[in-house]
């Protein structure tokens, strides 16, 4: 059995049609950490239901969604340019009553001071253990986040830009409450992994002689470049109220490649594109977790694992792009980041 609710959860907001919005679509296990606690469910049953979840690692990004988008129906009341978070889970309905409790629980307490946190949800997809995809699709989704590698691999093949997320950091480190934070890798994630495959095969001296042979070839795109372009979008409409430098979405691109040798290949795609990223960092193949930290991103985007788990040690919420070249070696599975099935 599988169930779709989209009924009324918080029914003074209005939600926008899928086509117009930017949909995210988030697993209920990085919405919220629920390995232990739905053992316990599982275990002593009804009796726990009504207790409300513990956030996981996306919470705090779509708690900035949701922030953004309360600065949009100021600016645009009838707009429907917006974020809209689809929660899907691949659990039967019946046992969903949890997690509709946990988004129902806190947005009717009104003591703000007292709220562990608050959420807004009129999209919320049970499967019954059935593939995302298809219902991916139908919502035209801009993002999948999952804690399942072979659900975010699908979802890649099919188009769907996607990134498998992990447990949290124990000592998460924290975020703006008012301003969306997105940092992204170059290769393999905004654009296509080419040069990668360069160095991948003939090392570093090869790479650096291939870009500056082809500084002025475009890149083709990646998996999460039309994410980017969804963002950017959303800035320009905060841009044309005169809010450039109070806008609540900030972008970032934290890459290995050297500004002078391959740089200016990059930046040039992304002009090309019509895109930029308000911050550009050419770290040379130095670690990107010290970056991040200074950063304080509320999600970094990365293909390779060493640089996910780099920047989980340091307290960033990193999710990774199973995309490309790197994913045909053998990486080992960081100790520090375990998945779950959802």
């Amino acid at each position: 059995m599988k169930f779709i609710c989209e009924n009324s959860l918080c029914p003074l907001i209005q939600q926008p049609k899928p086509q117009n919005a930017i949909t995210i679509a988030v697993s209920s296990r990085v919405l919220f950490n629920m390995d232990k606690e739905q053992q316990i469910y599982e275990q002593k049953g009804m009796e726990h239901e009504m207790e409300p979840f513990a956030p996981g690692p996306a919470f705090p990004f779509v708690k900035a969604l949701e922030a953004v988008n309360t600065r949009l129906r100021e600016l645009y009341p009838e707009s429907e340019e917006l974020f809209d978070v689809v929660l899907m889970t691949n659990s039967h309905a019946h046992v969903g009553l949890r997690l509709i409790n946990t988004i129902n629980h806190h947005p009717r307490n009104h003591n703000i001071d007292s709220m562990p946190f608050s959420l807004s949800f009129e999209r919320f997809c049970m499967t019954g253990g059935n593939s995302p995809i298809g219902y991916l699709k139908a919502y035209h989704t801009n993002l999948y986040l999952s804690a399942d590698p072979m659900k975010v691999r699908e979802a890649l093949e099919e188009g769907i830009a996607a990134a498998t997320m992990f447990n949290p950091p124990e000592k998460r480190t924290e975020v703006s409450e008012t301003q969306l934070r997105v940092a992204f890798d170059g290769d393999a994630v905004l654009f296509s992994d080419e040069s990668e495959r360069i160095f991948k095969a003939h090392g570093l001296d090869k790479f650096f002689e291939h870009e500056k042979a082809h500084e002025n070839t475009l890149l083709d795109h990646g998996p999460l470049k039309g994410f980017l372009e969804s963002l950017g979008k959303l800035q320009n409409k905060f841009y044309a109220k005169g809010q450039r430098l109070d806008c609540p979405i900030r972008t970032y691109l934290v890459t290995a490649r050297s500004a002078a040798s391959s740089g200016t290949r990059a930046l040039k795609t992304l002009r090309s594109w019509g895109l930029e990223t308000d911050e550009a960092l050419f770290l040379a193949g130095a670690p990107k977790g010290p970056m991040l930290e200074k950063i304080r991103p509320h999600i970094f985007f990365d293909d390779q694992m060493f640089h996910v788990e780099g920047a989980s040690q340091l307290g960033t919420v990193a999710a990774h792009v199973p995309y490309g070249v790197a994913q045909k070696l053998p990486q080992k599975k960081p100790k520090c980041l375990k998945t779950s099935k959802d």
